[in-house]
C-alpha cells in the first residue's frame, strides 16, 4: 500500500490520472479481498431505481467531514464503529454500501460487516471523492452542495480542484 501511495501522491495536485485511480483501486481490492465493491455508476443507477430498495448508505468519515457534505439519505459512521454498533438490530440480508473519502475506511467497516454476518455489503469502489468528481449528488444541511472535505493535504490531490473544500 505504500508503494502505492507514494506513487498516487507523487503526480500534480491540481490534475489526478485515471492511472493514479487505477493504482489506489487496485491497491485496496488487494487489501481486502472479502470486499464487495460497487461503482459509482452502478450506485447511482441503483439510487434512481424506484423498483429496487434503496440500501443503507454508510458514511464511515469523521464529523468534520461529514458536516462539509455527504451523499443524500446517508448515516455517518465513525470509523473503527463495530458492525453491531453501526447497524443496531438490522437484518443480516439488508442491502449496505459503505463509502469514506477514498475507499479503505469503509473497507474496514464492510470486513467488519460481514465478518458479522451481514450478507449484501458493498464498498463504494472510489468512495465520496470519485462520486463528487464525477458531479453526482451530495449535500449539506439538505441543501445540495458540490464540494467535498480533502481529508488531509496528502489525500486532496485526489480531488478536482471545483469539488475540493478548503482544509
Amino acid at each position: 500500500m505504500t508503494a502505492v501511495i507514494v506513487l498516487v501522491a507523487g503526480y500534480g495536485a491540481s490534475k489526478t490520472s485515471a492511472f493514479q485511480w487505477f493504482l489506489l483501486k487496485a491497491s485496496l481490492r488487494n487489501q481486502f479481498p472479502q470486499v464487495q465493491w460497487i461503482t459509482t455508476r452502478e450506485l447511482a443507477d441503483w439510487l434512481q431505481d424506484r423498483h429496487r430498495p434503496p440500501p443503507v448508505l454508510l458514511d464511515v468519515r469523521t464529523a468534520e467531514e461529514w458536516n462539509v457534505s455527504h451523499l443524500p439519505g446517508a448515516r455517518r459512521i465513525d470509523p473503527g464503529t463495530s458492525a453491531e454498533m453501526a447497524l443496531p438490530g438490522a437484518s443480516r440480508d439488508v442491502p449496505v454500501v459503505t463509502y469514506c473519502a477514498v475507499g479503505y475506511r469503509s473497507a474496514e467497516l464492510a470486513t467488519r460487516l460481514r465478518a458479522a454476518g451481514f450478507t449484501h455489503v458493498q464498498n463504494l469502489e472510489g468512495s465520496i471523492f470519485q462520486w463528487a468528481n464525477e458531479h453526482r449528488p451530495l449535500v449539506r444541511d439538505g441543501e445540495g452542495t458540490a464540494r467535498v472535505h480533502p481529508y488531509s493535504n496528502f489525500w486532496r490531490r485526489l480531488l478536482a480542484d471545483d469539488v475540493r473544500a478548503p482544509l
